[in-house]
């Protein structure tokens, strides 16, 4: 796969560069930032290979790319200037969209996304060593032991220092005046100054004291604030001098304001949070594990899951471990489980490749290829990995299974599970293959609609040719319906052609081939397309809908215009259309059906958008 041709194919699909506030990526998703979503082709998007799926949320329109996204990122840096300019964009600009809840998983994500590659890496380092320790391979005192031990610690112990930087950069403020301020606080005196029997004072001003190693929420709000303090700076402050009396002001007022202030507030909030999901999972592990088994993917698809991410670190911190993560290792391997149930069942060829390589991803942490590209399209093998993961949350957490250091759940970082005489770390190990095996089972039995294969005709087969001269992909989705059963009779007789009709189930009409626009009548309800290939489609959304005049349907192209398979052509309101009277099965015909010796139709009970619908015969 060419990336820099992908990563053009998406710029120029979300709007173009023109429309990009801001752009960062996460492990697997572009997360873009855009001045108008409408001006995003979320269809085309969907279709372009390499793209698994796209998701908005939390303000942001997030392309599923896989494993391969570092790539694609940088491609869009060397062809365009998007990620120049997201840095400068403040979060101010990147969270103006969407509820205070999807702006603030937004700024978490921002914050942590940047660290989670490293912060894995040192993770398993730190869970090999406490398994090599514990195994009686290295002692403690070993110098081998030690360096490697600082190696996996420096991370964790001077954490408000990664998060100090990345905070400044969401919230465009001065790195460098944040990493400073961070260091302040984790500055060998001021660790001392908390183990003083004497009161601490600042110019008379009570200071309680904490450990600020490892902590999360004090650096972050800290530097939230320094950031607006020198915005404010910097528009009173002569030019000629705001470039040293700003950091100057930022230093002198967020140091003891930190300490003071949101130091305690920040770690005791910290506290607050992690008591009561620990609590939670005291109150009954069970039934605490297999909730958060079950709904860890659901978490993680609607991006909310960051909103747990600094409850998990801050307990590591705190406690030296945490009883709530491992839980989620069962939503993990529930849908690889699933994933590698649909590539056992699927005759599929392309979904069979598909499934066995998310299959693989999914097992070393990455599940998005997996969700979003197998289960969570094919409904059914999503629903089984919430019930493995339920089964596979429960097991662990009445195992007590702790997390001992970060990093995402996958078969690398099993480590970062096995702390202290191994306590637990058997109870995830049968957690986690049970999830993996209910899942896989229950998705074999359950089954799935599993898409029909189109063969593509190749230069050699004249054979193909003759059978199939085209196909017709379904527009909608929705339930297929035979068109002599279609309640009008200009359709039912064919009277203006062959074809189908389907009884759709979401308010969308997509192109079912590449071609032009001939017809696009001005109530909006139908449209006319001319296919590369010659076949004339007629698509009549609802019946009698004419009368309507265009109220509940938005038309998405004119006439003339060129599209693409999946761009989407009309928007309608299903159930305001039935509320006035009116039945919206829709058929879709080939009005030149004289030209074909044969027209067939799928043999299936629903489709979905683009599956094989008709089969267009010379």
């Amino acid at each position: 796969m060419s990336y820099e041709k992908l990563a053009k194919e998406i710029i120029e699909l979300v709007g173009g560069e023109k429309n990009v506030t801001s752009l960062v990526h996460c492990a697997t998703r572009l997360r873009f930032v855009l001045k108008d979503d409408t001006k995003a082709n979320k269809g085309k998007l969907e279709n372009t290979e390499g793209v698994i799926t796209v998701k908005e949320s939390g303000g942001q329109f997030q392309v599923v790319i896989g494993n391969t996204v570092p790539e694609v990122y940088n491609a869009i840096g060397k062809i365009s200037n998007i990620l120049s300019d997201s840095k400068k964009t403040s979060a101010s600009d990147t969270a103006k969209k969407g509820n205070i809840f999807g702006q603030a998983v937004d700024i978490i994500s921002s914050i942590f996304a940047p660290l989670l590659g490293v912060m894995a890496g040192a993770g398993i380092l730190k869970g090999l060593l406490l398994i090599a320790s514990n195994a009686g391979w290295l002692e403690t005192t070993e110098t081998t032991y030690i360096i490697l031990a600082a190696t996996a610690d420096s991370l964790f112990y001077f954490l408000p220092l990664l998060l100090a930087a990345t905070t400044a950069r969401k919230f465009e403020g001065n790195v460098f005046t944040a990493l400073t301020i961070a260091g302040a606080l984790l500055y060998p005196s001021i660790i001392a100054l908390k183990d003083q029997d004497a009161a601490i004072t600042f110019f008379g001003i009570p200071v309680t004291m904490m450990s600020y190693s490892s902590t999360v929420i004090p650096i972050i709000l800290s530097v939230i604030v320094m950031s607006k303090l020198e915005k404010v700076c910097n528009r009173f402050i002569h030019e000629s001098v705001k470039n040293f009396i700003t950091p100057l002001i930022s230093l002198v007022v967020m140091v003891p304001l930190t300490l003071i202030v949101f130091g305690p507030i920040g770690v005791n909030v910290g506290n607050g949070i992690a008591a009561v999901m620990v609590a939670a999972f005291a109150f009954n592990p069970m039934l605490a594990g297999a909730i958060l088994g079950a709904s860890w993917q659901l978490l993680v698809i609607f991006g909310v899951h960051w909103g747990l991410v600094p409850v998990f670190i801050n307990n590591i911190a705190v406690n030296g471990s945490d009883g709530v993560k491992p839980a989620a290792a069962a939503s993990v391997f529930a849908q690889t489980g699933a994933a590698l149930g649909v590539f056992l069942k699927t005759k599929n060829k392309k979904l069979k490749a598909l499934a066995g390589s998310a299959t693989i991803t999914a097992l070393f942490g990455i599940t998005e290829p997996a969700v979003y590209g197998v289960t969570l399209r094919l409904k059914r093998p999503f629903i089984a990995g919430i019930i493995g993961g339920a089964v596979g949350g429960a097991i662990i957490g009445q195992a007590g299974t702790k997390a001992f250091a970060s990093g995402a759940p996958g078969l690398l970082t099993l480590p970062t599970f096995y702390g202290p005489g191994g306590q637990g770390f058997m109870g995830l190990i049968i957690g986690i293959i049970a999830a993996f095996i209910v899942s896989a089972v229950l998705t074999y039995i359950l089954g799935f609609e599993d898409p029909v294969e189109v063969d593509e005709p190749t230069i050699d087969s004249e054979e193909t040719k003759e059978k199939s001269d085209e196909e017709v992909l379904s527009p909608l989705d929705g339930t297929v319906i035979p068109l002599s059963k279609v309640p009008d009779p200009v359709f039912s007789s064919e009277a203006m052609g062959k074809g189908i009709a389907i009884k759709p189930t979401s308010g969308k009409v997509v192109s079912p081939v590449n071609g032009t626009v001939t017809v696009a009548f001005k109530t909006k309800h139908a449209i006319g397309l001319v296919s590369e290939s010659g076949a004339e489609i007629l698509i009549h959304v609802g019946i009698d809908t004419v009368q309507l005049d265009g109220k509940y349907y938005t038309s998405n192209v004119k006439h003339g215009d060129q599209v693409k398979v999946g761009d989407i052509l009309i928007e309608f309101d299903i159930d305001k259309i039935k509320e006035a009277g009116y039945q919206v099965i829709t058929p879709i015909i080939v009005t030149n059906s004289s030209h074909y010796t044969e027209i067939t139709a799928i043999q299936k009970e629903s489709v979905r958008e683009q599956d094989k619908l008709l089969s267009l015969h010379i």
